[in-house]
C-alpha cells in the first residue's frame, strides 16, 4: 500500500509539472518524457523531446498559454509498472496580436512507465471537451468558415493555434468520439501488455 501511494504521489508530481510549459521552463518539461516518449495534441504529434522545440517556438511567438490542471484518476497494472492516467485540465489561451483568447476544456490521456524507480511519460493525447472565445480587449471579428473546419469542442482552440501559425493536421479525440473510445481502448491493451 505505502508504494502504490507513493506511486501516485509521483504521479500527481508529473501531471502538474505540465506547469514548466506555461512557465518556459524547457529542460523540466523535456523531463516528464522518457526518451521515447510521444506526444499527441492539437497543433503537435511526435516524440516529447521535439514538442519541447515546439513549445520554445510557441513561447515566443505572440500566443500565450496556461494549463489548469486537476488531480488524476489512476489505473495500474497488476506489475505496478505502467499506469493509465486521465487528468482534467483547461487550457487558457491568447493571442497577444489578434486580441483573442479562448478557454478549452480537456481531459489528458496519458500512458506512464516506472523506469529505474521513476516515472515518466510514454505516450500523452487528449480528449476535448468543450471549448470557447474569450476577447480580452472587447470583441473582434471571427472567420467562422475556419471556425467551422473543427470539431465544435476544441474548435476556438483550432482557430487561434491555426491564426498563430500552429496549424492542425488532423482530427482529433472529442468527447464520446470513436477516436476517444479506440484511444482508450489502445490504452487497455498496452497496460494489459
Amino acid at each position: 500500500m505505502t508504494i502504490q501511494l507513493n506511486d501516485r504521489e509521483q504521479l500527481n508530481d508529473l501531471m502538474n509539472g505540465w506547469m514548466h510549459r506555461d512557465l518556459g521552463e524547457w529542460a523540466q518539461l523535456r523531463d516528464l518524457f522518457h526518451p521515447d516518449g510521444t506526444i499527441e495534441i492539437t497543433w503537435f504529434e511526435g516524440l516529447g523531446s521535439d514538442f519541447v522545440e515546439g513549445s520554445m517556438r510557441m513561447g515566443a511567438s505572440d500566443l500565450r498559454t496556461k494549463h489548469l490542471i486537476a488531480s488524476p484518476a489512476v489505473t495500474f497494472n497488476a506489475r505496478g509498472d505502467k499506469a493509465i492516467l486521465e487528468t482534467n485540465a483547461m487550457i487558457i489561451a491568447e493571442n497577444v496580436t489578434l486580441n483573442i483568447g479562448c478557454e478549452c476544456h480537456n481531459r489528458f490521456y496519458d500512458l506512464a512507465e516506472k523506469r529505474d524507480g521513476v516515472w515518466k511519460l510514454f505516450r500523452r493525447q487528449s480528449v476535448y471537451d468543450m471549448g470557447t472565445f474569450t476577447f480580452p480587449l472587447g470583441p473582434v471579428e471571427i472567420d467562422r468558415n475556419v471556425v467551422a473546419k473543427y470539431p465544435r469542442e476544441y474548435a476556438t482552440l483550432a482557430y487561434l493555434l491555426e491564426q498563430s501559425g500552429f496549424p492542425l493536421g488532423r482530427v482529433f479525440a472529442t468527447r464520446g468520439s470513436e477516436l476517444e473510445s479506440n484511444m482508450k481502448a489502445a490504452g487497455q491493451r498496452w497496460l494489459a501488455a
